[in-house]
């Protein structure tokens, strides 16, 4: 029985890692330890929870207003002490978190086979996203098993000429929302309950999310101020927005929208949460990675609050539309999909290009036959 680490530091990545690390527990072929890096320590718990697992070791790496650099030290010696005691065949990391950098780099300084999840996105400038574009490329040149959500991502993958085994399976976020919309759809009385307010009393609801470090400042300004213009606008329609903690993000926001009469400002939401509000809105205007490809699944179209993204399948399908952090072009995209029927309907109908929801299963198949 061969071993495996399964590395996750923050609440995308457990969301995506988690069906990997069911697969390969049901699996006779290996013995898989789910290590927790604690980066987002708190959101981590409520994923846990909802998906019905515990990690196997907590490293609690996370400290009081922690540079990244003091966070990479602490991953990377937390990291080397976990693989010296459980000497494992593999490391399995996802996506381009610090957490996921560092958990490969310390696989690699002990010469332990990678494989990297959702390998290949590239937006090709390393300030955008800051540090992500930059941790996914150092991934990329230490991985030995590159599992890419697209055939756009594996052609990065091999145009850069990276070492190691290239195998396209789709995106597990897919997976994951699977399992979580049958799991709201149970709940569906209590939910109705909690969100009445901000969903049965408007025609329609707008569900923001926004905490991408490029947009802290003027970025956010103009966002706030695209949301007051849309929000006067459009009064019947509720504009949801669960607001990130960061004070570059809470402070700003709060300041600009906070007292509109149709505008919610709330707390972080659980992972079922957002998936509810997901399946009740209209659209979604994000600058987040992880929804981006959730919301194509549900029928709902995408505004991406970022210049540039390294999710390209979406905006090439029609699922997806670069708007930016700028209040005109937030507007005017928002305004052609509620008054343009046929625009919205070409959106909503488009084919998500980033799977099925078999990843899990494909990587894990694809891992027994390498290993």
């Amino acid at each position: 029985m061969k071993k495996a680490l399964v590395i996750v530091g923050t609440r995308p990545e457990a969301i995506k890692l988690i069906p990997v690390f069911k697969e390969l527990k049901r699996s006779k072929h290996w013995l898989t330890l789910l290590i927790s890096t604690g980066q987002h320590h708190e959101m981590l718990k409520s994923i846990f929870d909802f998906f019905e697992v515990q990690p196997d070791i907590d490293l609690a790496v996370m400290t009081k207003n922690q540079s990244l650099a003091g966070l990479t030290g602490l991953l990377l010696s937390a990291c080397t002490t976990v693989i010296e005691n459980h000497s494992p065949d593999l490391i399995i990391v996802q996506g381009d978190t610090t957490t996921a950098m560092v958990g490969a780099l310390a696989g690699f300084y002990k010469r332990v086979p990678i494989a990297h999840i959702e390998a290949g996105l590239r937006s090709y400038d390393k300030t955008a996203p800051f540090p992500e574009e930059v941790n996914r490329r150092v991934i990329s040149a230490m991985a030995d098993f590159h599992f890419a959500p697209t055939k756009t991502a594996a052609e990065a993958l091999k145009y850069e000429r990276v070492q190691g085994k290239i195998k396209v399976v789709g995106n597990t976020v897919i997976d994951s929302l699977i399992f979580a919309t049958k799991k709201v759809s149970k709940q569906l009385k209590k939910f109705d309950r909690k969100y009445t307010n901000v969903v049965d009393q408007y025609e329609r609801m707008i569900l923001i999310t926004g905490h991408r470090r490029e947009s802290f400042g003027d970025g956010f300004k103009n966002i706030c101020k695209a949301i007051q213009v849309l929000a006067s606008t459009y009064p019947k329609i509720s504009f949801v927005y669960p607001v990130h903690l960061n004070p570059n993000v809470k402070d700003v926001v709060f300041n600009m929208l906070d007292g509109l009469p149709n505008v919610y400002l709330i707390n972080p939401v659980a992972y079922d949460d957002m998936v509810y509000l997901m399946t009740k809105s209209y659209l979604i205007l994000t600058d987040s990675g992880g929804v981006q490809e959730e919301a194509p699944s549900l029928g709902k179209p995408v505004l991406i609050m970022r210049e540039k993204t390294e999710r390209p399948e979406g905006v090439e399908a029609g699922c997806s539309l670069l708007v930016g952090a700028s209040q005109k072009r937030i507007v005017k995209a928002v305004k052609n999909l509620v008054d343009n029927t046929r625009k919205y309907k070409s959106m909503a109908r488009a084919v998500n290009p980033y799977g099925r929801g078999d990843s899990a299963a494909r990587i894990v198949s694809c891992l027994r036959n390498e290993i």
